[in-house]
This record gives structure tokens, sequence and C-alpha cells, in this order.
């Protein structure tokens, strides 16, 4: 049987967080499954993350087999996890942010025009609020599900992720939410994880 082993690998922007987590599954020698959490099926009206998207593609190799999903990643960790295989997520900032945006879409999509009728006005309300809570029990969930499922997890898993806190954050409490949950769940997973480096200029930083 496979040695299990966890590693995340942080890194901002361009940092070579990618390429080196890349590298790691590679040196593995091992089978590899390579997670997307990118929501492509939403990027369709944005070329330059379509463009991205294309990117990854032609620089991964053509043997790694690849499994999209954008919001239930435990299950996905789940069902690939083997011995003597080894599973690449990139990344968790997009899988955190498909998951608090997807919240925002549900409340958009079941918006109602307001109406004077105040009956009708309160029970619109109170399914606004039934969205909005399913919605962030949601989001809930999936992030305890993914913590709770890593340490039985077989063979290699490596999370590729963003450290987003480092620099100006846009005003918005969306977006100040972000980067205060992408720092807690670095915080949660890190214990969790056999090694963790942090890629500045391509080169890593074994943190632990």
């Amino acid at each position: 049987m496979g040695q299990s082993l966890k590693q995340l690998i942080l890194g901002g922007a361009r940092s070579g967080k990618s390429r080196y987590a890349e590298q790691l599954a590679k040196d593995s020698g091992q089978e590899v499954v390579y997670i997307a959490t990118a929501n492509a099926v939403d990027s369709i009206d944005d070329s330059e993350m379509r463009n991205r998207i294309a990117l990854h593609q032609q620089q991964r190799p053509k043997q790694w087999l690849l499994a999209e999903e954008p919001i239930y990643l435990a299950d996905t960790l789940q069902r690939y996890a083997a011995p003597n295989r080894c599973i690449l997520v990139d990344c968790l900032t997009l899988w955190l942010s498909n998951l608090l945006f997807f919240q925002e879409a549900l409340d958009s999509d079941s918006r109602i025009e307001p109406s004077f009728d105040n009956d009708t006005s309160a029970s619109e309300s109170e399914s606004l609020d039934v969205i909005s809570n399913a919605a962030e029990a949601l989001f809930t969930e999936q992030r305890q599900q993914l913590l709770a499922t890593l340490a039985d997890l077989p063979g290699t898993i490596i999370f590729v992720s963003n450290e987003v806190g480092q620099g100006i954050i846009p005003l918005g409490a969306t977006t100040r939410r972000f980067v205060d949950e992408a720092g807690w769940l670095h915080q949660a997973l890190a214990p969790l994880c056999d090694r963790v480096f942090l890629v500045a200029a391509g080169l890593p930083l074994a943190l632990k």
C-alpha cells in the first residue's frame, strides 16, 4: 500500500506555486488526478479566464486524469483518492470563491421585484432568508467535510492555494470575507498536512 502524504502549496499570483506543485506530482511517480476547481461554465464570457484554463491544460502532462469540481471537493477527493495515486487540487482559493459567489448567485437568481402587498413582501423576504441560510449552510458543510475527510484519504494529496492577505484588500464585504476565509482555511489545513510550502519567485520555502 502506498504512503499517505498531504501537502499544501501556498503562494501569491504568478509565484510559481502551481508549477512547483505539478513538479511534485510528477516526481511522486504515481498516477496523477488533477482536480480543477475553476468554474469554466461561468467563465464562458470571460476570455481571460478561458485563456488561463487553456494554458493550464496545455502545460499538464497528457496522461494525467482530469476531474472538474467547483463545489463538492470533499466528495471528489473521496472518489479519486487511492494508494499509489497522486491528487493535485488547483486551487483552493478558486473553490472558496465558487462557494461564496454561489451564495450570491442563489440570492440574485431568486430575487423578486418588490410588492406593495405587505403579506406578499413578507413572504418574499422569508423566502430569501431561507435561500441565504441554505447557501451559508452549504459553505459551512463543504468546508467542514474537506477538513474532516483529509486524514483518512489514501495516497498523495497536493493542495495549491493563493496567499491573498499580504497585499491591499479591496473594499467590499464579500472580498474581505474571501480573504478571511482563505486565511482561516490555510490555518486549519496546515496542521493536517505533512508538508507546507510557501513559493515566491519560483522558489519554495518549507514551512513544515
